[in-house]
């Protein structure tokens, strides 16, 4: 058995700094990692691929070649010859139930509704024309970030469209990675990460064109160029280390609960978990069975998810109630939320606060990262308080649509001028008056 400790949080006998404290993650203080990059995001912008290939060699260890940072169509070929052809079927499974879920989530191109007699107005979708996809690689491979970025992109109908992941130590990609990528519909994937990664989508370099957006969770680094460089391009939703609650009342097993706390806390030392439960018994057989748990888990996840769940970023919290659960919980305003319970609706009108909520004992943060649907490219660091999942729509621009009739225009001018008078702006008014309604009287010369 794993010899662990599990930091424990009776939220009852806390202070309010304590409980604070509980709200952070770990990048909550970027400052250092601002720093760090600053030198970085310079070099890309003045060197271009000279200085990706440099990073690359001293920041990931990975020898590319000149002319190589794009993956070749071989490479492609080469990456589905070399993944397991289970594992092929099971990046199909994933992207049509993604893609499914994300055809249903695109609005209709355009709505009109008249507003008043001869007045109307709506909105009109368009894709956005480009866009950056960040599938991170530092703590293991990730064709699931792949999918998830891919496939809402490519349904909302981007033309120009990229990935961008870190380089492996022989110069390739991770070979899932680039099967995710064509089964999604993006053929350009290029072998650059971090900080340089968002550098090359803000200012491009003689390989990579410039984006207008970039989308995607990354490391510390990824999170500071991307705050630094948010006047450059459309940075999308904050996405940072990964982060879980799972929320578990009276009518589960604690070991359950302690099976899926796991889940998150895996991704690396950085991640943060919790679990959240009033129920004293529950919290007990979680603690009981994590040992057992991590000893099932390879050395390296082991190291990672115990580092989080003995540290300041996981554990488990007690709370003296329900609503004192929820209160957490909505504070807390996680990435990924799981309740745990055999009635999980009873549960969901009380928690507002959570990117993505996963219900009942069936419905592990396992199936939500891969294969169920809704997207896992999530707000972190309390921003669901704000943002939601990546979607469809994060590739959508919308234009607001109006016509006004001849016969309806009267009445909206009348109140219009009386506002455009009323605030000072007497262009506005002019527009409105009999101006107007004498150059349209004239005849057409």
């Amino acid at each position: 058995m794993t010899t662990f400790s599990c930091s424990f949080h009776d939220l009852a006998g806390l202070d309010e700094a304590a409980r604070a404290r509980l709200l952070r993650r770990s990048e909550t203080d970027l400052a250092a990692f601002v720093e760090k990059v600053r030198p970085i995001i310079a070099a890309v912008r003045s060197e271009g691929d000279a200085a990706l290939l440099r990073f690359a060699r001293e920041l990931d260890g990975a020898d590319v070649a000149p002319g190589a940072l794009q993956a070749s169509e071989a490479e492609f070929d080469r990456a589905f010859a070399t993944v397991e052809p289970d594992v092929v079927e099971a990046i199909r499974f994933g992207i049509d139930n993604i893609r499914r879920f994300h055809e249903e989530q695109k609005p209709e191109p355009m709505w009109f509704k008249e507003m008043r007699p001869g007045a109307f107005a709506g909105d009109r979708w368009t894709p956005i024309q480009s866009a950056a996809l960040y599938v991170p690689r530092g703590k293991g491979a990730f064709p699931s970030v792949t999918m998830m970025t891919s496939v809402p992109a490519v349904v909302a109908g981007v033309p120009d469209l990229c990935i961008l992941t870190p380089p492996t130590a022989d110069g390739s990609v991770d070979a899932a990675t680039l099967v995710a990528a064509r089964l999604a519909g993006v053929e350009t994937v290029y072998k650059v990460g971090g900080a340089q990664a968002v550098a090359a989508a803000a200012y491009g370099t003689e390989t990579i064109r410039a984006k207008i957006k970039i989308v995607g969770p990354g490391s510390p680094f990824v999170v500071a160029a991307k705050s630094l460089l948010s006047g450059v391009l459309d940075t999308g939703l904050p996405a940072g280390p990964s982060e879980a609650v799972v929320f578990a009342d009276e009518t589960v097993d604690g070991a359950l609960a302690a099976l899926d706390l796991l889940i998150e806390a895996e991704h690396g030392p950085d991640s943060s978990a919790y679990l959240v439960t009033h129920e004293r018994r529950v919290a007990e057989e979680a603690m009981a069975a994590l040992p057992g748990h991590l000893a099932r888990m390879t050395e390296q996840r082991r190291a990672f998810a115990s580092a989080v769940l003995s540290g300041a970023y996981g554990g488990i919290v007690l709370t003296a109630s329900l609503e004192e659960s929820y209160r957490f919980i909505n504070d807390y305003a996680p990435e990924h939320l799981e309740i745990l319970s055999v009635e999980p609706f009873r549960h969901l009108g009380r928690i507002t606060e959570a990117a993505e909520i996963l219900m009942g004992p069936h419905t592990p943060v396992t199936l939500g990262n891969f294969v169920l649907g809704p997207n896992a490219v999530l707000p972190t660091s309390r921003w669901a308080r704000t943002f939601g999942p990546l979607s469809v729509t994060d590739f959508l621009k919308r234009s607001s649509i109006g016509y006004v009739t001849s016969a309806g225009y009267p009445e909206l001018a009348l109140h219009a001028r009386r506002l455009a008078r009323y605030e000072g702006f007497s262009s506005h008014e002019n527009a409105v008056s009999e101006m107007r309604d004498e150059i349209l009287g004239r005849p057409r010369r």
